[in-house]
């Protein structure tokens, strides 16, 4: 079986319920969007979400997509940086505990993290405190990193690092690692269009987006926006929510369902997407499948608050896989 490394913002995630969207207009925050925010800012959403339910979960998008292929068995590992404070111990112990292997650098900046806060309707707005996690740097890179690994699966939200991501791209390719990028934001690929652009046609292997931030990279609507994204890459995978998904493999196009679900909270759906068909790539799978397994996953962490699932949502996720062995 083959073997995942992802590279991404090594964050913290505090979920919070909303009891309704007044206070994303308080704080600025254009509901479903991803905020970058300072240390201050996150500071003053957090004392005003105080009195709100919470959960902590380490999180970051690439990190989400890796920890859900160690819970398929899948040998994985995670480059990122954090802080020397509380954050960062929980996050490295968080990947030693989920049997990733940690490729960690630390600082003396906080760790990053980010506040999601969850509409009443299951759609997640963030404010996220990058500190730490923004301060990994293409100096820090090697190209032993990439050694035995046979997937690179990188975050979108990290694109606003060209040195880094460029570098990374380059010894992943050296490496012979097929790569994988997931858009992450409709507003980071606005902000950084040109060069996600030329990174995909130069570099990657997959791209993964939903409708809007597809929208954002071809100016399209789903099935458009699929034809145009295939030509820059070998697979392109458009999401359209509760319809399910697109994927187009040359010629080839295939429709995905959904699963029925009871929603809660739709953070970690797409970094739960990648995990599944990154898996059913790693096994071999047809992409009728990959496609079929992510749409479990997506939809199956939907049902809770946060990207994590408990152990019997899991034995749920390998039984429903177990199903959908008609479509090798």
């Amino acid at each position: 079986m083959g073997k995942v490394l992802g590279i991404g913002n090594a964050l913290v995630d505090i979920m919070t319920k909303l009891e309704s969207d007044e206070l994303l207009m308080d704080f600025s925050l254009p509901k479903g969007s991803m905020q970058l925010v300072d240390n201050e800012s996150v500071k003053k959403v957090m004392n005003g979400t105080e009195h709100l339910e919470k959960k902590i979960s380490s999180g970051g998008s690439a990190a989400n997509t890796i920890h859900g292929l160690a819970r398929l068995n899948v040998e994985t590992g995670f480059m990122g940086k954090v802080g020397n404070d509380e954050f960062g111990v929980f996050f490295e112990n968080d990947l030693k505990e989920s049997g990733i292997s940690p490729k960690l650098y630390k600082s003396k900046t906080n760790s990053g993290h980010a506040v999601a806060l969850i509409s009443p309707d299951s759609e997640r707005t963030f404010a996220t405190f990058l500190g730490a996690a923004v301060e990994l740097s293409a100096d820090d890179l090697s190209s032993a990193h990439f050694k035995d690994f046979d997937y690179f699966h990188i975050e979108g939200y990290l694109v606003q690092n060209h040195d880094l991501i460029e570098q990374a791209l380059k010894l992943a390719k050296k490496n012979n690692l097929k790569i994988s990028l997931d858009l992450a934001s409709y507003n980071v690929v606005e902000e950084n269009l040109e060069f996600l652009i030329s990174i995909v046609e130069k570099y990657v292997d997959i791209i993964f987006a939903n409708e809007e931030e597809a929208k954002a990279f071809t100016g399209k609507d789903p099935l458009e926006a699929l034809d145009i994204m295939s030509e820059k890459c070998e697979i392109a995978i458009v999401k359209i929510g509760s319809k399910g998904s697109l994927i187009k493999n040359g010629d080839d196009i295939f429709e995905i369902g959904t699963i029925d679900v009871n929603p809660k909270d739709t953070t970690g759906a797409g970094d739960l997407y990648a995990s599944g068909f990154l898996y059913g790539l790693v096994k071999g799978f047809s992409l009728l499948r990959c496609g079929e397994i992510a749409s479990i996953l997506s939809g199956k962490v939907i049902e809770v608050i946060g990207a994590k699932m408990e152990n019997d949502r899991w034995e749920d996720v390998r039984k429903l896989i177990k199903n959908t062995e008609i479509r090798k």
